[in-house]
């Protein structure tokens, strides 16, 4: 009995999330979220953070975890809102809440489809699960650090494979501060661009001048993998 409902429990959030998603372009709540809406509400969005400091604060962090659990594509744009309202401090909110969303994610896809995927597929997808798990860390690093893939696929991925929480948390932790970084920056600035009518560059980390660097910490992280081949072969 005790089984059956963690199995129904397993699934119900995985089924949860899914009419989440659906109900967020139904209703098309992604025609509100957008840089025109900030600029229209900035006002009124910088009053409350400065006189209702904590429920400001909270309510940021709460939608922010919510918004990476349901991966909708607008965690940038919320990473500038943070930046514009808290200032670099926002940094720590980015982190935390992306950290916490990605682990719930990762959560329910590890114990709702990691293992029966494994069982049911070829032998392939079990290997890459052994060969992952002796550097998940390292992987999982890069992963982070490299902003061309989507932090809901590397959570799919490591929900997956079974990768052990532990390692998913820090992994994510770290590797999600250089960009978090980037992005708290660049709305921190937004006050100046409102009152030039500009609009921020959402591909700035792509720019060779943040873009190298992300990539030489994503290098140096593989390092130890490299070595380690490298004494296993030798």
């Amino acid at each position: 009995m005790r089984t059956h409902f963690w199995v129904i429990l397993r699934w119900f959030w995985l089924v949860l999330f899914l009419v989440a998603i659906f109900c967020f372009f139904y209703f098309r709540v992604y025609h509100y979220l957008n840089y025109a809406t900030l600029k229209k509400y900035h006002i009124q969005l910088h009053y409350w953070a400065k006189h209702h400091t904590g429920l400001t604060t909270l309510s940021y962090i709460g939608i922010y975890i919510l918004a990476t659990i349901l991966a909708f594509p607008f965690t940038i744009g919320l990473s500038l809102v943070g930046g514009y309202l808290f200032g670099p401090i926002a940094t720590i909110y980015v982190v935390l809440s992306m950290t916490i969303g990605s682990t719930i994610f990762y959560l329910v896809i590890r114990s709702s489809m990691g293992r029966w995927l494994v069982k049911k597929g070829d032998r392939w997808l079990a290997k890459m699960e052994n060969g992952f798990k002796m550097n998940a860390f390292n992987y999982l690093l890069v992963l982070r650090l490299i902003p061309i893939f989507p932090y809901w696929v590397i959570n799919i991925i490591a929900g997956l494979l079974a990768i052990p929480p532990r390692t998913f948390i820090l992994a994510t932790l770290v590797g999600l501060i250089p960009g978090s970084l980037i992005y708290v920056m660049l709305g921190h600035s937004l006050n100046s661009l409102f009152k030039t009518n500009q609009a921020p560059n959402f591909n700035i980390i792509f720019t060779p001048p943040f873009l190298i660097p992300l990539l030489g910490l994503a290098l140096l992280s593989l390092i130890p993998i490299f070595y380690k081949k490298w004494r296993k072969k030798n």
